[in-house]
This record gives structure tokens, C-alpha cells and sequence, in this order.
């Protein structure tokens, strides 16, 4: 049997992505089992974030709720750093350029039966970084090659 991924665009990249407070579009968890977040940092020498993950009741977030996660940070090419769980806290990203972090969420963690999810970032360091998000929905509840929409 194919597994089939669902990719959503989190955030489009840009020159100070994760300026201030900055969130993923809210995607719809319901039919799949598990969210990983590609937070993709780009060129930016200093500047941080603080990573959270948040449940959602709805795609306008009228309420909402930190969880907890497991991420992976890949800070030196493809040399991956160990998978590491996150409190509702979230962690904070290292300063320099061409990174990655995975971020991991499984469709049972959300809290209060919420059916939504959206990665958070809170700038510590001001400093202007390239970067985005990607999410990539995976354990489709239906297998086919084309997903029904993610975000609604």
C-alpha cells in the first residue's frame, strides 16, 4: 500500500519571517494521523525564535491551546540532531543560517477534542532570518493520491 503525504504551505517564505509573533496557516487534522512542521531557516546570522504548537477549535483559532511536540533540529547539512519531545513551552531555535527543524505532532496529542493545529514562533533575537514553513500531513484516514484540502 502507498503512503500519501499532504503538503500545505505553512508560511511563505520571506526576508524576516519570524519577526514579532508569527503564525502557520491552521490546518485541519481530521483526516490524518500525524503534522510535521518544516521550519526552513535560510540566511539570518542572530536572530531566534521560540517554537510552539497550538491546538485549535476552529480555522479563525477562537480558542486554543498550547501542546506538546517532538522536534528535530538539523543545524550542519544533513546531520540530524536527536528527536527531542517539547513541552507546551516549545524551544528555542539556534542562531546562524541553513537550518532546519522538524516539528512532529500526532492527531491524538491536540488537546480538547480540537481538530486544528498551527505552529507558533516568538521572536527572542531580532534579527531579520529568511525562512517559511512547510507542513506535511502524513497517515491519510483515506488513501488517494489527491487529499481533500487541508486548510478551510
Amino acid at each position: 500500500m502507498d503512503t500519501y503525504l499532504h503538503l500545505v504551505k505553512g508560511l511563505d517564505p520571506v526576508a524576516d519571517a519570524f519577526d514579532g509573533t508569527v503564525y502557520s496557516d491552521i490546518i485541519n487534522m481530521k483526516n490524518h494521523e500525524e503534522i510535521t512542521f518544516v521550519i526552513y531557516k535560510g540566511v539570518g546570522t542572530t536572530g531566534t525564535s521560540t517554537i510552539t504548537v497550538e491546538a485549535c477549535d476552529d480555522v479563525s483559532a477562537s480558542n486554543s491551546a498550547a501542546i506538546a511536540f517532538d522536534y528535530q533540529a538539523i543545524t550542519s547539512g544533513d546531520t540530524h540532531g536527536a528527536m527531542t519531545a517539547a513541552t507546551t513551552a516549545g524551544f528555542t531555535t539556534t542562531a546562524g543560517s541553513s537550518q532546519l527543524y522538524l516539528i512532529r505532532v500526532k492527531a491524538q496529542a491536540l488537546s480538547n477534542n480540537y481538530g486544528y493545529v498551527r505552529l507558533k514562533a516568538v521572536e527572542v533575537a531580532n534579527d531579520p532570518v529568511l525562512g517559511g514553513i512547510l507542513a506535511i500531513l502524513s497517515g491519510p484516514r483515506y488513501d488517494q493520491a489527491v487529499q481533500a484540502t487541508a486548510i478551510v
